[in-house]
């Protein structure tokens, strides 16, 4: 299982991310997966399904930041409400960014503990 691996990837893309997107209310926020199985405890095939679903978490936080940068090129504001638009939605998607990060830190840790027994 090269589970650790794929998290780093994760976290490096999660980075890349966090380049400036603008945003509308269209764009609905990513939600992360609502547990991390606990590495010590947690079968191969828990730890290969949170993996997929950090791997479509991921996909979300990506497709978040395209919605906003799109959303931001649909608007023909004045220069300074798009500035301010860009500021807010920059905002989001950093939020989601450093959630993503987050919790692929916790589950990378998870993934080490699995990994260790």
């Amino acid at each position: 299982m090269n589970t650790a691996s794929g998290l780093v990837a994760f976290i490096a893309s999660a980075a890349a991310l966090a380049a400036p997107f603008a945003a509308q209310a269209d764009c609905a926020f990513p939600k992360a997966p609502a547990s991390i199985p606990d590495g010590k405890t947690a079968t191969e095939q828990e730890m290969v399904a949170a993996m997929t679903q950090f791997k479509a978490y991921n996909d979300e936080v990506q497709a978040f930041g395209t919605c906003l940068e799109e959303e931001t090129k649909s608007k023909s504001a004045g220069t300074a409400q798009l500035m301010q638009l860009k500021t807010m939605q920059n905002k989001k998607l950093n939020a989601a960014v450093d959630e993503l990060q987050a919790k692929a830190k916790l589950f990378n840790e998870q993934v080490r503990a699995f990994k260790s027994r």
